[in-house]
């Protein structure tokens, strides 16, 4: 697919089919993650992949009970992980390095899905600890985004977006 018309062509989907995704499929997401830009190259994040069912539930709970967590057959969850950059970077730089670079990994990942044909939603809508704890997860370990997939039951609408000359500015505000 050409690139604007995945950007076109992505959508949050918030309703799943209960159809399983093709291992295949989520070797290239995953594969696109990995392929992010990272702060030194530390790809300092981790990514969780939940297959099980009452895993995915405690994970929904730990989400504000978001339905769509427990619908979806795979879900995807990154986080930052700050004992990659130790000694790399100051404690605050250190920590907003790896942030961003799951950030990064997670939208390669967005964006793969859709070329996948799948859907998504970016949940970051989450308690934390529940998070680390529904999927033993290290103290140390930042969660940063949720994403359930899976083949959409719905068909959202394109949204509108704001004009370049409301959102751009140039040189200074």
């Amino acid at each position: 697919m050409d690139f604007s018309d995945l950007l076109n062509a992505r959508r949050s989907v918030r309703k799943f089919k209960s159809t399983p995704v093709k291992s295949e499929a989520l070797v290239r997401i995953l594969e696109a993650a990995n392929s992010a830009p990272s702060a030194h190259n530390l790809q300092a994040y981790q990514i969780v992949v939940v297959r099980e069912k009452e895993r995915r539930k405690a994970l929904a709970a730990a989400c504000m009970e978001q339905e769509k967590i427990v619908q979806a057959p795979i879900t995807l969850v990154f986080f930052a992980d700050p004992s990659c950059v130790v000694g790399k970077y100051s404690k605050l730089n250190g920590e907003k390095y790896c942030i961003l670079d799951a950030t990064i990994a997670a939208s390669y990942a967005q964006l793969a899905v859709a070329n996948e044909g799948l859907g998504t939603v970016w949940v970051g809508a989450f308690e934390a600890e529940a998070v680390k704890k529904a999927l033993n997860a290290p103290e140390y370990s930042i969660p940063v985004a949720v994403f359930p997939i899976g083949y959409a039951a719905e068909t959202p609408g394109k949204q509108t977006r704001r004009t370049l000359r409301d959102l751009v500015k140039q040189e200074h505000f």
